[in-house]
């Protein structure tokens, strides 16, 4: 009996393959990509081409100002133009500037967009500053009329002033200086800014300057014909006229005493600061 064992040879089915799982191989020497940045996001040096646009443009409407108004231009400024380089823009803007003082290129813009925005309408509406204060001033005439014409406006209710005076005869009282202050401060403005659309020097800014000092010259005129009657030696001096004409020039004179108050305020700060330093 042949007791050999014979190796048992696994069937092509059973044949067992091992299966490798290959090891991930870090390449430490492998560069970062950076994304290039777009050239026009990179800021470069130098003026950009909108403002040597926006000088253009400031040259042609100073020109067009002065030849219009028959404003001396400087001959030299063809050469600067024609050139084209920025150096000789600038060069020609300043001259320019020099050339139609007091107006500026700001204010030439403005009067140039009012006239070309409101072409076909009068010329109040072209300018509505203008407008609005003539209509403003026409509002406290009407006032002034209207209270000068009540019986509670006398020398006596006057006399009496703020302190003394009370419910609607303080009202009324009251709404006569304050129309007469706004004369006098209306009156200031009406003449300023004819000046200044004469000269080409209106500015957008002015309206918010012309609103505060209206403001301002209601209260100067209020104050000058109140507070400063309750300092006289004689009470049965004070009257409808010198009330009225106090209120008047300090609604006409409202810049000159802020300026003037002010200046005292600026005095005293510096003083108390330099004696605090030493």
């Amino acid at each position: 009996m042949d007791t050999t064992t014979n190796p048992i040879t696994p069937t092509p089915s059973e044949t067992i393959n091992p299966v490798i799982t290959p090891t991930p191989v870090e390449n430490p020497t492998t560069p970062t990509v950076i994304a290039p940045t777009p050239e026009s996001a990179t800021p470069k040096p130098g003026i950009s081409k909108k403002v040597i646009d926006e000088l253009s443009t400031e040259i042609n409407n100073m020109l067009s100002f002065a030849s219009y108004n028959g404003i001396i231009i400087n001959t030299d400024i063809n050469s600067l133009i024609q050139n084209s380089s920025v150096d000789d823009l600038i060069n020609a803007h300043n001259l320019l500037a020099k050339n139609i003082a007091p107006a500026t290129p700001k204010s030439i813009a403005y009067s140039k967009k009012l006239y070309e925005k409101e072409k076909d309408k009068s010329f109040l509406n072209k300018l509505p500053l203008v407008r609005n204060l003539i209509f403003l001033a026409l509002f406290f005439l009407l006032t002034f009329i209207i209270s000068g014409l009540s019986p509670l406006v006398n020398n006596d209710s006057l006399d009496e002033g703020l302190l003394s005076n009370h419910g609607t005869s303080l009202l009324v009282n009251l709404g006569f200086l304050a129309s007469v202050s706004g004369l006098g401060v209306v009156f200031y403005l009406l003449k300023s800014v004819s000046t200044s659309v004469k000269e080409g020097t209106l500015v957008p800014e002015d309206t918010i300057y012309y609103i505060a000092l209206i403001i301002l010259g209601l209260i100067s005129g209020l104050m000058s014909s109140e507070v400063l009657s309750l300092y006289t030696d004689n009470p049965d001096k004070i009257n409808l006229i010198n009330k009225s004409v106090l209120a008047l020039i300090g609604g006409f004179s409202s810049d000159g005493i802020f300026t003037i108050l002010q200046g005292i305020i600026t005095k005293m700060k510096s003083f108390f600061t330099t004696s605090s330093n030493n």
